[in-house]
């Protein structure tokens, strides 16, 4: 199966931007020779202000790759192999700069494989299926609002209480350079078809719903992931949302 990337981003109403982004493919890529991985995508969100969120989504998006690159075995071992690098440099650099302490990432890591994927993810940023007209998150939210949304359903909050709780995009989880309180790892590798996409996302897509996004993507997914990309961004800057976060965006498409 061969896959086609693009990177998008938009820094939205923010002064500085948080969010990064990596691609990485093997050089004359040949799975019989030994790695199996076609693509590996890499999306990361930062917290901690100008200075501390950009330098901790950088170092989560460098390390990561760099250890995935590295390691050998299956893709999910290699995965949870780099998130505990990215991990590990985010605590190097806050002893290093007492100052960054509190600065920290959301991660996406997705590994491309044959005609499969597999991944793994820390805190709130998406990672969304595409399929003959039907879109799916396929990792776990790590903020508030799914606690939030089960007290809905419990009877024990209104939907409009659950929507308005200043707790609903707190992070239980980010790469913060200490024991991590949530993972969500891919327990066996998803099968992709032909046609499929999918995409990474920052917490900024969230300006769109969910049926927005699929919907730019079915318009646009025939064009390639470039054009994907730009559209997904020029709709979250149309919806005009007022205080804009940062919005990036790696949409990968898969084709026979």
């Amino acid at each position: 199966m061969k896959f086609q990337v693009a990177i998008r981003a938009s820094q939205g109403a923010r002064s500085y931007q948080e969010d990064a982004a990596a691609v990485w493919q093997p050089p004359d890529h040949d799975a019989s020779a030994g790695d199996p991985t076609c693509v590996l995508a890499i999306l990361a969100d930062g917290m901690g202000g100008h200075a501390g969120g950009a330098i901790a989504s950088d170092a989560v998006c460098a390390s990561f790759e760099a250890q995935f690159i590295e390691q050998q075995g299956s893709p999910r071992h290699r995965l949870k192999s780099a998130l505990s690098a990215a991990n590990g440099a985010i605590t190097a650099l806050v002893a290093a700069q007492p100052q960054l302490r509190g600065m920290g990432s959301t991660l996406i890591g997705v590994a491309f494989h044959d005609d499969h994927v597999s991944w793994i993810s820390v805190g709130d940023s998406p990672l969304y299926l595409y399929r003959r007209g039907e879109m799916a998150r396929l990792n776990e939210d790590h903020s508030m609002a799914p606690v939030l949304d089960k007290l809905v359903a419990a009877g024990r909050l209104t939907p409009e209480e659950a929507e308005d709780d200043p707790r609903r995009h707190m992070l239980r989880s980010a790469v913060v350079g200490e024991d991590l309180e949530l993972v969500d790892v891919s327990q066996t590798p998803w099968a992709l078809q032909g046609g499929d996409v999918v995409v990474l996302a920052s917490d900024g897509i969230h300006s769109i719903a969910d049926v927005e996004i699929a919907r730019v993507i079915a318009a646009y997914r025939k064009d390639g992931p470039e054009a994907t990309a730009e559209a997904l961004i020029a709709a979250v800057r149309d919806a005009g949302v007022p205080h804009q976060d940062n919005t990036t965006v790696v949409v990968v498409t898969a084709g026979d």
